[in-house]
């Protein structure tokens, strides 16, 4: 849905106060893409897994049982963190669009796909936009 043209100039404004703030921070958001940054973090998490094995190694050959737990827990962790990049930098559970009534998936005709007990939560930025098209429905 496109932005009408006092939307766009707010958005304009806004921009332009941030570029004149914070100029490299504005630029270094406005050009990296989101992928990067998981794919970055998935690399961390795997030199993360990779130093809990060591640790679990060493914990286990000089019999120190605080240091193997220690490098299970940092495998682990490091696991958890690799998982939730993987997951955001492929898209997983970020709300893709739901079916079409009457497709399997599709919520029954009577309640609202996004309800908080079937489907998935609309996500931060719907609610706004939702929030803004009602306050300008309501003038």
């Amino acid at each position: 849905m496109p932005l009408s043209e006092h939307e766009q100039r707010l958005l304009d404004q806004i921009e332009q106060a941030l570029y004149a703030e914070d100029p490299k921070w504005a630029n270094t958001v406005r050009i990296r893409d989101p992928r990067n940054h998981y794919k970055r973090r998935l690399v961390k998490a795997s030199i993360g897994f990779l130093l809990g094995v060591v640790l679990l190694m060493v914990g286990v050959v000089s019999q120190l049982i605080l240091l193997g737990v220690g490098g299970f827990v940092v495998m682990l962790l490091a696991c958890l963190w690799g998982l939730s990049s993987w997951k955001k930098m492929n898209g997983f559970g970020d709300g893709s669009p739901s079916p079409a009534p009457g497709q399997p998936g599709a919520a029954p005709p009577g309640r609202p796909a996004g309800g908080r007990r079937g489907g998935p939560r609309p996500s931060f930025m719907e609610r706004m936009e939702e929030r803004w098209r009602r306050r300008h429905d309501e003038r």
